[in-house]
């Protein structure tokens, strides 16, 4: 399915869900709402369409962040709009997008950018039925490990690399095919920007020795908002050397 289609099937939910208003009782004063559960499938959707195909910081992206948050007529009404402006960019030529094409670092890297808007939604199922709530390095694991399966068949979890000390640390995943090892992290208190950044310098350090890892990925997961400078914590660690591609992803 092209983009174009694709726009144009998140238009028509949009549509649908609009459909869905419940007007105010009589003497009522307030938003008009939206069935939750259609809103909430419609709004996830799209801003993975547009964070796919453009960024997380590109103007469709978060205009449609800002202005759609909850079930309510105008939001929707919004959020219709972006996608619409979308659609006669493509349509019109003028708008630019990512390639279809992306290297396995490119799709570990989306998980990541992505996996604070799964974890929402997974907490988000019909009647209160039982799911999973992220709320330890654990929980990050079970999911991460879930999504790495929509691109890649050889997941090895829990590997284990020599250290200096003659010890060992365990390696959260090994994408033994492409030579990736990924390294997951969940901030907590205790554990913050100048802990996280100490352990992922000794990880690094570790993983110049692992013989199936070229490129290291980090994944932080910081829903909390613990590190205070999150791109320059990226931005200090990030490195590519002919024995170690470094990549650090925290996130959201």
């Amino acid at each position: 399915m092209g983009m174009l289609d694709k726009v144009e099937r998140l238009i028509e939910k949009g549509k649908k869900v609009l459909s869905t208003h419940k007007p105010n009782p009589p003497n009522v004063i307030g938003f008009p709402t939206l069935d939750t559960g259609s809103f909430a499938t419609w709004k996830t959707q799209s801003l993975a369409f547009l964070e796919t195909q453009f960024s997380s910081t590109s103007p469709y992206y978060l205009e449609f962040q800002e202005k759609v948050k909850k079930p309510f007529t105008g939001a929707a009404k919004t959020g219709v709009g972006v996608l619409e402006a979308v659609k006669e960019e493509i349509e019109s030529g003028d708008i630019g997008t990512t390639s279809d094409t992306k290297s396995p670092i490119e799709l570990v890297q989306n998980i990541c950018d992505r996996f604070h808007l799964v974890a929402r939604q997974v907490r988000e199922r019909y009647d209160d039925r039982e799911t999973i709530d992220i709320k330890d390095e654990y929980d990050v694991q079970d999911l991460f490990h879930a999504l790495l399966h929509l691109n890649f068949e050889d997941i090895r979890p829990e590997e284990w690399v020599p250290n200096n000390a003659g010890k060992s640390t365990r390696v959260d995943f090994l994408l033994k095919q492409e030579c990736i090892v990924i390294e997951l992290k969940k901030t907590r208190k205790g554990l913050s920007s100048k802990e996280v950044g100490s352990q992922l310098i000794e990880d690094i350090h570790r993983y110049n020795s692992h013989p199936d890892c070229d490129a290291l990925i980090c994944f932080v997961y910081d829903p909390e908002g613990r590190i205070a400078n999150p791109r320059g914590l990226e931005a200090d660690l990030n490195k590519n050397t002919d024995s170690l591609i470094v990549h650090v992803f925290i996130r959201p």
